[in-house]
């Protein structure tokens, strides 16, 4: 606010202040606001910022308290680390004939709005705007978004994605530099050797294989066919994987099918760990994919719920996509009048013996689509398709998760546009339909976003 307002209207500044309260009050439902001190001069403005930046928020939020000129924030905000959002409110929705010059000065935030973001702007600062009546139930979910949007970019640029072994040999759309992501978006590769796996598992103690065993045998409809050799096994390579993640500050990984079955000291392939952990809130993908892992880690930070899918038919009947993948899925997105069922898998790939793989069916339902594509350079293109995943027909030879998708463009114009686009075949699903929040986390990190 302009601070030679308050030798004009006395109190304006404690007033204005006492509505900057008001509007975090209402948006307690969908964010946990910090309020700031009311901003009048550079000084204020670089203090309140380095004070969000240093207690570890996620976004700053700037609110017009008057006129603003712009110079005062411009400094602070061009320089900022956080994602920031203009929130173009004002007091009082309604001009009223009952107003005097006080009222309009309480209410002119508008041009303010427009100095600061012209600043923005000049200053090549990635904002988003929200322009409404802030007691609002459409305010409050605008601000929802930016805030979630802001979350999951800003727990991006801290993202370590672990990588165990190598990454599978051939596989173009899956290959980008990795200097640039950290530059650009943040997210950090980090190979995990295998034989850190191994070690990992032997240190797994027998209560630990026990107790994981017992949590799925309430989550689980458990296959009698599998052994307690297979179930142990998988159980350590869970335990194992985890421990790992956690002691190199990972929240997300991929592994590859050759980079375990090449090392000659796994029995099997790690299908049920890849599930579970993705329900625990990791981001995974397979054939070391860190572009997906990092996405459907975004997906959980962003959406609540990530899971790591492919492509694998069209079906031109029914317009949709068979999506599945050869036995990684988030079980969280099962369909919930179906029991998820761990069973003993036969599986060729990696020359291994028999994974246990957690089995169901997707959740019938509105569902989104996102792919990261590594362009040239420091550019990056995320390609999203919303539409509805199918209460369609059981395959009963299919024996890993798999739903099917229907675009809202239908299969054709969807395809078309994703190829056109560059878009991945490992891809990150979310439930329900949120494009214009993947379009919202797109402005914040700089990426390019195009809907298919």
């Amino acid at each position: 606010m302009q601070e030679l307002y308050d030798d004009m209207i006395p109190g304006i500044t404690e007033r204005q202040a006492h509505y900057a309260r008001r509007v975090a009050e209402d948006l307690a439902p969908v964010a946990d606001v910090h309020v700031g001190d009311p901003v009048r001069g550079r000084a204020d403005a670089e203090r309140v910022v380095r004070r969000f930046e240093n207690e570890d928020l996620d976004g700053v939020l700037v609110v017009m308290l008057t006129y603003g000129p712009s110079l005062r924030v411009t400094r602070a905000l061009t320089t900022a680390r956080l994602p920031i959002a203009l929130a173009n409110i004002q007091p009082e929705p309604t001009v009223s004939p009952r107003w005097d010059m006080a009222d309009m000065t309480y209410n002119q935030g508008i041009h303010g709005a427009q100095d600061t973001a012209n600043a923005m702007v000049r200053g090549g600062v990635r904002f988003d705007v929200i322009t409404d009546e802030w007691p609002s139930g459409t305010f409050r979910d605008r601000v929802g978004r930016w805030a979630r949007a802001a979350h999951a970019v800003t727990a991006w640029k801290r993202l370590r994605v672990g990588v165990f072994g190598y990454p599978m040999n051939g596989m173009g759309d899956a290959r980008f530099d990795e200097t640039a992501l950290l530059r650009k978006l943040g997210p950090e590769a980090h190979v995990i050797a295998p034989g850190n796996l191994y070690r990992a598992m032997r240190a797994t103690s027998p209560d630990e294989v026990a107790a994981l065993r017992a949590r799925e045998d309430t989550q689980f409809d458990v296959d009698p066919q599998l052994t307690d050799e297979q179930r142990d096994d998988h159980a350590r390579m869970q335990l194992g994987i985890d421990r790992l993640l956690r002691d190199h500050g990972c929240r997300a990984y991929s592994t590859h099918f050759d980079a375990i079955g090449e090392d000659g000291r796994f029995a099997r392939l790690p299908m049920a760990a890849a599930s579970s952990l993705m329900a625990d809130g990791y981001g995974f993908a397979g054939e070391g994919d860190v572009l997906a892992a990092s996405l459907v880690s975004a997906a959980h930070s962003l959406t609540g719920l990530g899971h790591f899918t492919e492509m694998y038919a069209m079906d031109f009947p029914t317009d949709s996509i068979l999506m599945s993948h050869m036995g990684e899925g988030n079980w969280r997105f099962a369909r919930e009048d179906e029991p998820v069922r761990l069973i003993s898998r036969p599986l060729g790939i990696g020359g291994l013996d028999d994974p246990p793989t957690v089995m169901f069916r997707y959740r019938p339902g509105k569902a989104t689509l996102a792919s990261l594509v590594a362009l040239d350079g420091e550019r990056f293109r995320l390609v999203v398709a919303e539409g509805e995943v199918l209460d369609s027909p059981t395959l009963p030879a299919l024996e890993m998760p798999y739903g099917q998708f229907a675009p809202d463009s239908g299969i054709r114009r969807c395809m078309d546009a994703w190829l056109r686009a560059g878009g991945t075949h490992h891809m990150a699903m979310t439930l329900g339909r949120t494009a214009e929040d993947w379009r919202v986390f797109c402005e914040l990190a700089g990426i390019e976003f195009v809907r298919v």
